[in-house]
């Protein structure tokens, strides 16, 4: 496999655990607003905007979105959630991943990176980017 960036829900989060259905629900909510300000400015924004088809997947490891480019500077992206498992039950943390496959394209690595950006900015979680960077995108206490 190739990079992969996280999404971690945190206390802070809007909600701390997450589904599969949420993500893809998510994903149509990008797409809505990607093709509501493509109409604001009179261009066909949502082709460029979301240059995938979704579909759902099932392998060993359970359940994932796989996007597949209609564009040939676009190839695919695989989308899966979990959790690990903390010392106690409450210590469960889910995450959203975002994986770029080996055959991935530059195109594919700044969609993912915009993708996880706006799903840890809706979600007000942690995000670890492909090269490994934090952003906080949740209110923490300074203290």
């Amino acid at each position: 496999m190739g990079k992969s960036a996280f999404i971690h829900l945190v206390k802070e989060s809007v909600q701390q655990t997450i589904s599969l259905k949420e993500v893809h629900e998510l994903l149509n909510y990008y797409q809505e607003i990607t093709s509501k300000t493509g109409e604001q400015l009179d261009w066909s924004y949502s082709g460029h905007a979301f240059p995938y088809l979704i579909t759902e997947k099932k392998d060993d490891n359970g359940n994932y979105l796989h996007l597949k480019g209609k564009d040939p500077n676009y190839q695919h992206l695989l989308i899966g959630v979990g959790s690990t498992k903390g010392t106690t039950e409450d210590d469960e943390q889910y995450f959203i991943q975002i994986t770029l496959p080996e055959a991935s394209t530059h195109g594919d690595k700044n969609k993912g990176n915009e993708l996880a950006k706006f799903f840890a900015k809706k979600l007000e979680g942690k995000l670890q980017l492909f090269n490994e960077r934090i952003m906080y995108y949740y209110k923490r206490k300074l203290s």
